[in-house]
């Protein structure tokens, strides 16, 4: 890239950020959480037609990424080269950014499956947790591999990590979370943590829902092995196994 084309680049990056309504949708956004196209409308106060076109440049300037998941599409920053843009611009701006707390049942939130896989609180941060510990390796645009510490702690787990990566289905990979709009760990792996978890009586899982109840035994098993601090998540939607509040899963 030349230098005209260089500073072209800028001025157009620039020029994206500095629409208000724009600013205002990268700044909720800023907190790793991804939003709908009708919330970042909302946020920006903007209509919804006038939403997808803002995101749709913010999209061709790499500002944002886009997530299809099922007939739902969510929108995250590209990465956080993108938030330490906007936080530097705060500064120098005098500004804070606007905050955005996205709504989600708690009695689903703290754990449940998402298809063979876990989801909720729980899983996000054990997801978090591998990646920055190092077990996870993020593989841009083809999901994860295990470093030689991961698939050490996986094969301690019990987990044949060789078989998992013959299968025809993905090994692993980020799945977005609907009610922590952050990602889980999905994919063949995701799918073996989950059988492991519920063998080794970490989660119960329940009769009639997609609820898991984390057990005593469970929570120790994790901060012991994966680090996660479970009881930081208990609420009164509960964590604990025989603290839990009853749970419904939404149809």
């Amino acid at each position: 890239m030349n230098a005209e084309q260089h500073d072209l680049g800028v001025s157009q990056v620039a020029a994206a950020i500095a629409e208000p309504a724009r600013t205002r949708m990268l700044c909720a956004l800023m907190d790793g959480h991804a939003r709908t196209s009708t919330e970042l409308a909302s946020i920006a106060d903007v209509s919804a037609s006038t939403a997808s076109s803002h995101l749709a440049k913010l999209k061709e300037l790499a500002l944002v990424r886009l997530y299809v998941q099922g007939r739902h599409r969510y929108y995250s920053l590209a990465d956080k080269r993108v938030a330490q843009a906007l936080e530097a611009l705060m500064v120098i701006g005098q500004n804070a950014a606007p905050t955005f707390t996205a709504r989600a049942p708690d009695r689903l939130q703290f754990a449940r499956t998402c298809y063979d896989h876990m989801a909720g609180t729980l899983a996000v941060r054990m997801h978090d947790r591998m990646l920055e510990a190092g077990w996870l390796v993020d593989v841009e645009g083809k999901g994860y591999r295990l470093s030689d510490s991961g698939e050490a702690l996986f094969q301690g787990l019990g987990i044949d990590v060789q078989a998992l990566a013959g299968q025809r289905r993905r090994f692993a990979c980020p799945c977005l979370d609907w009610s922590m709009r952050r990602p889980h760990l999905g994919g063949a792996l995701g799918a073996a943590l989950l059988q492991v978890a519920i063998k080794r009586k970490w989660v119960i899982q329940d009769l009639d829902s997609r609820a898991l109840g984390l057990t005593a035994s469970g929570g120790k098993e994790m901060a012991a092995r994966l680090g996660v601090d479970v009881e930081m998540d208990v609420g009164p939607a509960g964590a604990i196994a025989s603290r839990l509040a009853p749970t419904v899963e939404l149809r």
